[in-house]
């Protein structure tokens, strides 16, 4: 009977340990395309009855992801993991944070990812783990492309810059995607969604005296889109112009910049400058949405 009753016990005890952080992985999407921002979002609950202190200790990094490719095949990290500030979780209280998967691990070939995130709990020299969550990695139909030389006296000056539009189809919308990329290299700066589109308006792409791409695309019936990038991927303006008397369209002005001719200013987006990925513990930079 003593038997009986220290199992249930050690049971008792071994399921409040595993109960004592809670890990949850979500991603927004099930598909992305090659070499877009692949955001991970990650709730930490803490179950503990107490508040808790998740920080790295004898080597081991407090937070972190395995990703499974084709055949069971593990992805190593692309460049060395820097260690995370320690997170401090209060009694009953869930941490979210939102991690882009895409900088720092081989997650741009075609095919099928298996992704847990961990979490190491140092007070039990115990690693708690999400469910395994799989997305899916495609490309999407080129419909423009232009390679352009970046000018003197910016940076990377006499290098070559491609700038491709990109259209994939989802279930129940279109997105239009910009890819910034240095053929000669394998470099590619950046891919991302500027956004739903309607099909049967072909996007207009224009470039300036800079050699920075502008694009102009309907989102919306009678509703339509404007993006200024940069030569290395950077969303430097984004504008939405409705449709008055005059559709928009992109004009070059007698000095070689570009301007929106037509239509009316509806909804300026704020400016955005796309950065590097973001720690655990810090916010991702803002990318357009495309949903």
């Amino acid at each position: 009977m003593k038997f009986v009753v220290h199992l249930v016990a050690f049971i008792s005890l071994a399921a409040a340990a595993r109960a004592q952080i809670q890990v949850e992985l979500k991603f927004q999407r099930l598909q992305y395309i090659a070499h877009e921002p692949v955001m991970a979002t990650v709730k930490i609950t803490n179950l503990a009855g107490r508040d808790v202190d998740l920080h790295d200790e004898n080597g081991q990094h407090w937070f972190g992801f395995e990703i499974n490719a084709g055949e069971g095949r593990l992805l190593a990290p692309l460049r060395s993991h820097e260690p995370d500030p320690a997170l401090h979780v209060q009694a009953g209280k869930t941490v979210t944070r939102k991690i882009n998967l895409t900088p720092d691990f081989p997650v741009h070939d075609f095919g099928a990812y298996h992704v847990r995130a961990n979490v190491y709990f140092a007070d039990l020299n115990k690693f708690f783990y999400s469910q395994t969550k799989v997305f899916q990695v495609t490309d999407a139909r080129a419909i423009w492309q232009r390679t352009v030389g970046v000018p003197d006296g910016m940076p990377g000056a006499g290098q070559a810059r491609t700038y491709s539009l990109l259209s994939n189809r989802f279930p129940d919308h279109t997105s239009l995607y910009v890819r910034v990329e240095n053929k000669n290299n394998g470099v590619v700066y950046t891919t991302y969604s500027l956004g739903r589109v309607i099909a049967f308006d072909e996007p207009q792409a224009e470039l300036d005296r800079a050699n920075q791409l502008h694009v102009l695309h309907c989102a919306a019936p009678r509703s339509w889109a404007y993006s200024h990038i940069g030569l290395n991927g950077e969303l430097l303006a984004r504008s939405i112009f409705m449709e008055t008397k005059t559709r928009p369209h992109l004009r070059h002005a007698p000095d070689g910049a570009i301007a929106v001719r037509g239509g009316m200013l509806d909804v300026p987006v704020a400016q955005s400058v796309r950065g590097a990925a973001q720690k655990l513990s810090t916010r991702p930079t803002t990318v357009p949405a495309d949903d």
